[in-house]
């Protein structure tokens, strides 16, 4: 190489390049044209052994003195502080040619600090020098410390302070804002407002007061903090809070209540299961993170606030300053970034109306609202007796007679009409085992019948007397034309139903009335009711994600549902009677995904039919509470399964009118139309407002 000339270092990229450098250096050693490392100069070996240890923040291979290497230690602690957290690369731009000084050599070198500043293309960039000497034939560094900062000085560091940006909305349909900023209070005990004999019953009379499900775990969570500790209670919004005696709570002995701003929803709770909520970030959250949440940061704890976390948290604001004594230097900004909004298709009136609805509810409920035209879901609610689960959209369970729809969309396509007849007989034996109908089954619709009048009064013995006709695969076809049983990415957890593709004997025949190893959540059969009403295969959707933008990952489709909902398969619906061994009889499939090869599209005439039944179930049949309604006409069908030791019932209705159809559920219940039908009612009176 030419005197004058500089190396620049080849691993980052920047390759052997030729630049004049004043001072009248001389020329250093060529390297090896193959470009191998060892044939770098040592001065230029030892640069890059600098810029490595200033990267790593550790100095055990760096060509230091054993006394410079704590010095570094220390100054770089104290130096970096809070920056030492961001990701940084210490890079050699040049090394000079080496030149005597006084009775040895040396070299000097160039290096460039790069911290990559989350959120922003503009890095922060500096550059240091380092002077290497050789003793001994072995280069080493000079440290000072100013190689961690030009312009550090002898007692200069560095400072970073972070702003919090604005977390997105979460919007619901038309762009109406569902979960945002509202003024809150926390509320709770403030230990040096009363003595220390106080603290325990005031903890337990506040937890008592604003509902919490263990005053004792409050009371000792109080009692172990410091004598000078603000113990948080609740956090409620200002504009309402729900049940809670906010004067009440504020004449307590002992209560704080601040004033703050947190992520809320319209209401308490607002599908809190789906959606989830807004907290502190937890030491997992943050170990989680690599360097983008850090303690106090406010980030989604559960739901699609968690799943969407990274759209929604937004990117923290940056301002690092040169602090050297009273002198504060800011040296880089980078502005905070707002969280980008989450849209979803609910609709906020409707959501709140079936919030309303199953609130009292003690079992584990839900009701699920679709629009048929769209496949939006408006409303997906669950009822405290979940106890968090979002029961609406994962919850697996036998549908009972609800699934009837699916086998006469089944039958129609085996040949079968509306009137043609059937035998309705009390019971029907298959392999041993005997069906029946429900208990009070009216004896008109006895004998031969149609097949209308058999769906109307939901017979048993009717459908399993047409085995013969379908077999799994046809019934989990039909199913899959209904949107019962698809595996589509939507997003959030859910769970659209399973129905076995072989089976046969009393399993096939507990499957066709719903039982056997047919699953389903109310989300599932809410999409039935919507592809009825739509005269096409739906698929339900509740986020509006933006084109090519993909879903949350690591969202489990299938969440687990309740274990009785499963255990007792085989049982019956409210119309039927076997017992929990034909649960396993014949069962060549019992985790079939219940989806066809290829969806058989759901045709027009096949859903004018299945409206026609549905029509039938509210003019004459097991849904006659609906007939009343105003608004256009209502189609529906209800359904009750047996679970456990056939001792217990699940209670399903599912309905449509005009473009909303839905789907409600109770865990435990009496029949159907008894239960979840006073349910249906009640939301399709209050969505006509």
């Amino acid at each position: 190489m030419a005197a004058g000339s500089v190396r620049f270092d080849r691993r980052i990229g920047i390759g052997l390049t030729l630049a004049l450098v004043a001072g009248g250096l001389a020329a250093c050693t060529d390297a090896d044209p193959d470009g191998g490392d060892d044939s770098l100069p040592p001065q230029e070996v030892a640069a890059l052994a600098v810029a490595d240890a200033l990267t790593a923040g550790t100095y055990d291979d760096a060509p230091l003195t054993t006394e410079d290497r704590a010095l570094a230690v220390a100054d770089t602690e104290a130096v970096l502080g809070a920056l030492a957290g961001i990701p940084r690369a210490v890079e050699v731009s040049w090394v000079s040619s080496v030149y005597d000084e006084g009775e040895g050599r040396a070299a000097d070198a160039a290096l460039s600090w790069t911290w990559d500043i989350e959120g922003t293309e503009d890095d922060w960039s500096y550059p240091v020098s380092v002077h290497l000497v050789e003793s001994d034939e072995t280069w080493s560094a000079t440290w000072a410390r100013d190689l961690l900062g030009a312009e550090l000085g002898e007692t200069g560091v560095y400072d970073v302070a972070r702003t919090q940006p604005a977390r997105g909305e979460v919007l619901g349909g038309g762009d109406a804002v569902i979960v945002t900023n509202r003024n809150v209070f926390r509320i709770g005990i403030d230990k040096t407002f009363i003595g220390a004999d106080e603290w325990e019953p005031a903890a337990l009379a506040l937890a008592e007061a604003v509902g919490l499900s263990d005053p004792q775990a409050y009371a000792d969570r109080v009692l172990a903090a410091g004598p000078r500790a603000y113990l948080e209670a609740v956090v409620v919004a200002q504009e309402d809070p729900g049940t809670i005696d906010l004067s009440a709570v504020r004449a307590l002995p002992g209560v704080n209540m601040l004033s703050d701003e947190r992520q809320l929803g319209p209401t308490e709770g607002f599908a809190g299961p789906i959606l989830g909520r807004v907290g502190e970030a937890t030491a997992e959250i943050i170990e989680e993170s690599d360097g983008l949440v850090v303690e106090g940061d406010m980030v989604g704890r559960s739901g699609l606030q968690r799943a969407y976390d990274d759209q929604l948290r937004g990117i923290r604001g940056t301002v690092v300053s040169l602090v050297d004594g009273e002198t504060v230097t800011e040296v880089y900004a980078a502005d905070a970034v707002q969280g980008t909004a989450l849209a979803t298709t609910l609709d906020i009136d409707l959501q709140i109306l079936a919030e309303s609805i199953v609130a009292p509810i003690v079992p584990a409920s839900a009701l699920v609202a679709i629009r048929p035209s769209t496949g939006e879901i408006l409303a997906a609610a669950s009822g405290p007796g979940g106890e968090g689960l979002s029961t609406a959209t994962v919850g697996q369970y036998a549908p009972g007679s609800t699934f009837k729809i699916v086998t006469l969309l089944a039958l129609l396509r085996s040949g079968l009409e509306l009137d043609d007849t059937v035998s309705c007989t009390e019971t029907v034996t298959v392999d041993g085992r005997e069906f029946s109908n429900y208990p009070g089954y009216p004896a008109a619709g006895l004998g031969d019948i149609t097949l209308e009048t058999a769906i109307a009064h939901s017979c048993n013995t009717a459908l399993i007397a047409e085995a013969d006709r379908i077999g799994t695969a046809d019934l989990a076809a039909a199913a899959a034309s209904l949107g019962l049983g698809a595996t589509p990415e939507l997003g959030f957890p859910s769970f659209l139903g399973s129905v076995p593709t072989e089976a046969a004997g009393t399993l096939h025949a507990a499957d066709l009335i719903g039982q056997g190893q047919v699953l389903a959540s109310p989300l599932a059969m809410a999409t039935v009711a919507a592809s009825v009403a739509a005269g096409s295969t739906v698929q339900p959707f509740l986020l509006n994600l933006p084109e090519g933008e993909p879903s949350a990952e690591g969202e489990d489709a299938s969440a687990p549902g309740d274990e009785a909902a499963t255990d007792g398969a085989a049982a019956t619906d409210e119309q039927g009677a076997t017992d929990e061994d034909a649960a396993t009889d014949d069962a060549t499939d019992a985790t079939g995904d219940g989806t066809a090869d290829e969806i058989v599209p759901l045709t027009n005439e096949e859903a004018a039919q299945l409206r026609a039944a549905m029509r039938a179930v509210v003019s004459y049949g097991t849904a006659t509470q609906l007939s009343g309604l105003p608004g256009e006409e209502v189609g529906a069908k209800s359904g009750t399964a047996e679970f456990g030791d056939a001792d217990q019932t699940h209670a399903w209705m599912i309905a449509y009118q005009g473009d909303l159809a839905v789907a409600a559920f109770v865990e435990v219940g009496a029949y159907g139309s008894a239960t979840s039908g006073p349910l249906i009612s009640a939301f399709l009176q209050g969505a006509q407002g």
